[in-house]
C-alpha cells in the first residue's frame, strides 16, 4: 500500500481536494484496467458483468455492516447515509441476471478487500476512504457504466438498480455536499495521511480486483 508524505498533504479544512490529489494516479490506473476498458468498449458480455457485480456485492455487505457498526462516530456520521446503502440492489441485479446472491464465491483479491474494510470498525477515518472511493464513484462514473452495459450487452433496467439511488433527486448537488461535509471535518495531519493511506490502498484493491477478473 502507497504512503502519502506528510509534506505533500493540502491544509486542513480541504479533505476532499487532499483525497482528490493524492487518489488521481491510483484512481487512473483502476480506471485503465483492460477488464474495464473491454467491458466499456462492448468487448466483453453479461456475465463478465454478472461476475463483477457477484464481487461487489461481498464489498457492499462489508461497507455497510461495517459502517453500521460505526454509526454515532463523527466522522463516520458525516458521510453514512441509508440512501446510499447498494446491497439490496446489487442482490436484486445478481438476481435479475439469473445469479444467486448467496452463492457467489470471493475472489482472492475480494477477501483481502473485505477484510480491510472490516479492519476500519475501530477507525472511522479510514472507513471513510473506503466510503468515499466506492460510493462517490458510484455517483459519478456508476452512471456511465450502467449506460454502456444497455448499449452493448442489452442489460435491463431491472438489472441495474445498483445505479439507481433513490431519494437522491441531484446527484451533482449531492456529490457536492458529500465533499463540503468532507471539507468540514477537523482532521488533523495524521488523520489525514491516514485517510489518504487508505484510499489509495481502495482503488489499489479495484485495479487488483479487476485483473483478477480479466481470467
Amino acid at each position: 500500500m502507497t504512503i502519502v508524505a506528510e509534506e505533500s498533504l493540502a491544509p486542513a479544512g480541504r479533505t476532499s481536494q487532499v483525497l482528490r490529489e493524492a487518489t488521481a494516479r491510483a484512481h487512473e490506473n483502476a480506471e485503465r484496467s483492460a477488464f474495464v476498458a473491454d467491458l466499456m468498449g462492448g468487448r466483453l458480455g453479461v456475465a463478465a458483468y454478472a461476475r463483477l457485480v457477484g464481487q461487489l456485492v461481498h464489498v457492499y455487505r462489508a461497507l455497510e455492516d461495517t459502517g453500521a457498526r460505526l454509526t454515532g462516530d463523527p466522522v463516520a456520521d458525516a458521510v453514512l447515509d441509508d440512501r446510499l446503502d447498494r446491497v439490496p440492489s446489487l442482490e436484486s441485479d445478481l438476481a435479475a441476471l439469473g445469479v444467486d446472491p448467496a452463492g457467489e464465491p470471493m475472489l482472492p483479491v475480494t477477501i483481502d478487500y473485505v477484510a480491510a474494510i472490516e479492519a476500519c470498525d475501530d477507525d472511522a477515518v479510514r472507513y471513510l476512504a473506503h466510503h468515499y472511493t466506492r460510493y462517490l464513484g458510484d455517483l459519478s462514473g456508476g452512471q456511465i457504466i450502467a449506460s454502456r452495459m444497455r448499449l452493448h450487452y442489452g442489460v435491463p433496467d431491472e438489472a441495474l438498480a445498483f445505479y439507481r439511488f433513490t431519494g437522491i433527486d441531484k446527484l451533482k448537488r449531492y456529490k457536492d455536499g458529500y465533499r463540503e461535509r468532507l471539507d468540514a471535518l477537523d482532521l488533523d495531519r495524521d488523520a489525514l495521511a491516514r485517510l489518504t493511506t487508505e484510499a489509495i490502498g481502495a482503488f489499489e484493491f479495484n485495479q487488483r480486483l479487476f485483473t483478477e477478473l480479466e481470467n
